[in-house]
């Protein structure tokens, strides 16, 4: 099949550091071109890739400061895509409802992915409008707040089994993984790990939009007794930061459309520590890979901290590989596309998929 990943601009594919919805991206290329697939990524120049690279930019926007406006990259991405149609059977989109009005007025195969969360003023407006778009979810829980767009399945995130390795034996120490903003509550995470006494190693980004955040709520808090702040890390050191874990701590106070962090860990074999917001109760196994933190007390946080010695690490990892591969996301997508390819009308599909 040939197919076309149209990807972010803000990040490489990989994203050389910080990035989930890039690292999904590359994930799901590298798995299509393994099995056979005929595949162009339009993305970064400074993306490593063994499909055939289509990049709009020289670098991503993100490392670019002389980039300027984002979107008029994207748009003028969007010009190669769609001058390039023919040359494909389809075209997957991860870049939001940029494309939709040039979707509609072409008679491409394509696809979006649905990455953020979708509960944001007016977006309701957009799918309403665009209607016909076929849409595929990260989680059943990032729907609800446009329930009637038009989605033919819902796909989990899923790893490479080798990119993470297991850890039997964690080093003693809480890990935070992720972006220091107000939702995703590193704040929280200092609290559970002080009041479980026990060191925690947060490994996050500050984007521009947080760092007045970071700099008035969070830096204060490094400052106390084991708290230790790591900054962005790579993926290469990941194996080592979750594996060394003795839980990870995921304490969100927002609608979470996935949290690629938690599956992450479980390659690791670490256990998850995750507050019940948005796919957490979907990803999560609680008993069997961590445990789900139904009320946003603290205390009951540190009570599951307490209890980490009852999960198996090796189930953990077991979990991961059943639930959360690479193949397993890879063979749900071309499931969608052959479907997709088939017929153009929509309505069949969701009697198919759902």
């Amino acid at each position: 099949m040939r197919i076309a990943q149209v990807a972010p601009l803000m990040e490489s594919i990989p994203p050389k550091l910080y990035g989930g919805t890039e690292r999904v991206v590359s994930y799901l290329t590298e798995e299509l071109v393994r099995q056979g697939h005929e595949v162009t990524l339009y993305a970064s120049g400074d993306s490593e890739t063994s499909a055939r690279l289509r990049p709009p930019v020289a670098h991503a926007l993100r490392f670019n400061p002389q980039s300027g406006d984002p979107l008029i990259h994207h748009f003028l991405m969007l010009e190669d895509v769609f001058r390039e149609a023919d040359n494909y059977d389809v075209i997957h989109f991860h870049i939001d409802f940029l494309h939709f009005p040039l979707s509609r007025r072409h008679a491409h195969t394509s696809l979006t992915t649905l990455h953020g969360r979708l509960d944001i003023p007016d977006l309701e407006l957009i799918h309403s409008r665009f209607s016909e778009m076929p849409l595929v979810s990260i989680s059943h829980s990032q729907r609800k707040p446009i329930r009637k767009a038009n989605w033919c399945a819902n796909i989990y995130h899923g790893l490479p089994e080798d990119t993470l390795k297991f850890q039997d034996k964690p080093e003693g120490y809480l890990a935070f993984l992720g972006r220091i903003s107000p939702e995703k509550r590193a704040d929280r995470a200092i609290e559970i790990a002080a009041r479980c006494g026990l060191p925690i190693k947060l490994a996050a980004k500050v984007d521009k939009v947080d760092e007045d955040y970071f700099e008035s709520q969070i830096r204060p808090l490094l400052n106390r007794p084991g708290v230790e702040f790591i900054g962005e890390i790579a993926e290469h050191e990941k194996s080592e930061f979750l594996g060394g874990a003795s839980a990870l701590l995921f304490p969100i106070d927002w609608p979470e459309p996935f949290g690629l962090v938690m599956i992450e860990a479980m390659a690791c074999g670490t256990p998850v520590i995750a507050y019940n917001h948005g796919a957490v109760p979907e990803v999560m196994d609680d008993g069997v890979t961590g445990f789900v933190v139904n009320d946003n007390d603290v205390d009951v946080a540190v009570a599951a901290v307490a209890q980490i010695d009852t999960i198996d690490r090796r189930r953990c990892r077991q979990v991961f590989e059943e639930r959360f591969s690479v193949r397993r996301m890879t063979s749900d997508y071309v499931n969608i596309y052959s479907r997709l390819q088939s017929t153009h009308e929509i309505a069949p599909l969701r009697k198919i998929v759902g």
